[in-house]
């Protein structure tokens, strides 16, 4: 019987912590996309640059606040900070006052935010349906932009 080896045994220890990116850094989970920031501020919170808070949620910072299309969020004391001569913008206290849950492990530096509830409910309020496809018994992929400018009627249903 052959003998089974383990690639590189001498870098891998499964009970040894070992960090996922270097220090000073962190990772933002958000909507299905993954983004590493190389620095961040110090501190409880998450403090982050104004470019990448485009990166992140795609929020710009603009004179009236903090905006997404038409939606702006003016801005408070709590949300830009200033430490070392560098003004960085506070994404979980952005998050707090949004009310949008968000997780986070500290030990690891990584964070993970739902959707954003003030997004959600201007999608209400157009009634608008994002767009998705799935595909029938049959097999045919029926795409939501195929019903734009008709009314659909979604039926959802899972066994679990």
């Amino acid at each position: 019987m052959a003998e089974t080896m383990m690639a590189f045994p001498d870098l891998r220890h499964p009970f040894e912590a070992s960090p996922i990116h270097s220090a000073g850094s962190a990772t933002v989970l958000y909507q299905g996309n993954t983004t590493t920031l190389e620095v961040t501020g110090s501190g409880e919170g998450l403090l982050i640059s104004a470019e990448d808070l485009t990166r992140i949620n795609g929020f710009v910072l603009k004179p009236e606040g903090a905006c997404f299309g038409d939606l702006c969020i003016p801005l408070n004391d709590n949300l830009l900070v200033e430490q070392d001569n560098q003004s960085w913008f506070d994404l979980t206290a952005f998050a707090d006052l949004l009310e949008q849950p968000y997780v986070v492990d500290t030990e690891a530096r990584v964070w993970s935010f739902a959707e954003m509830p003030a997004k959600r409910d201007s999608m209400m309020v157009n009634a608008k349906a994002p767009n998705f496809e799935v595909v029938d018994r049959q097999g045919k992929v029926i795409r939501m932009a195929d019903f734009k400018g008709k009314k659909a009627l979604i039926v959802t249903w899972s066994s679990w």
